[in-house]
């Protein structure tokens, strides 16, 4: 007895054409169980909208991460600037410097920081502008500490007498 000659088997697929030609044709074979051509290509249009979703959060969260890199520097530029000490000397002065410096030029390249992660959003550039403008002003506060910034009117016009001293430190002897 021949084994499965005689019995069709209802897993198998004739693929040539019932006239006997050896061309098939997609349109002959049966889809598989549970598949439709129609949710397939919605799958399709799905699958590429949500490829643009998540190109548009990734960008998005590009942009949150440039915006806030600048709050990493003010950290950094604060310890700096602690560290330099409240005395004029070659040292506090360039760290002050770098301090002033660094915000002006990331504040000239704004444009460059977040150009290719435009998302529609102006809330990271608002943020980077905002913590290097905060930047900036830390090492204005800086400048006036080390006595660098012309805060007074004898600042400008040398004929007017500088303002009385505020403090005065000395040790157990007077100087009289």
């Amino acid at each position: 007895m021949d084994k499965g000659k005689g019995l069709a088997r209802r897993w198998a697929v004739e693929l040539a054409d019932s006239t006997g030609s050896s061309t098939s044709s997609s349109a002959v074979v049966p889809d598989p169980l549970g598949f439709t051509r129609s949710v397939h290509e919605q799958d399709d249009a799905s699958s590429s909208r949500q490829k643009k979703d998540a190109e548009a959060l990734w960008k998005a969260q590009k942009a949150w991460e440039v915006a806030q890199a600048p709050f990493k520097n003010l950290l950094m530029m604060g310890f700096m600037m602690w560290m330099a000490g409240s005395t004029v000397h070659l040292f506090s002065i360039g760290i002050t410097f770098s301090a002033l410096w660094q915000p002006v030029s990331a504040l000239q390249n704004v444009g460059k920081a977040l150009q290719g992660l435009k998302s529609g959003d102006f809330s990271p550039k608002l943020l980077f502008i905002a913590l290097n403008l905060v930047g900036l002003g830390l090492g204005f506060y800086k400048l006036n500490t080390l006595g660098l910034l012309p805060t007074h009117v004898s600042d400008w016009v040398s004929s007017l007498p500088p303002p009385p001293e505020v403090e005065f430190s000395g040790g157990n002897l007077p100087f009289h």
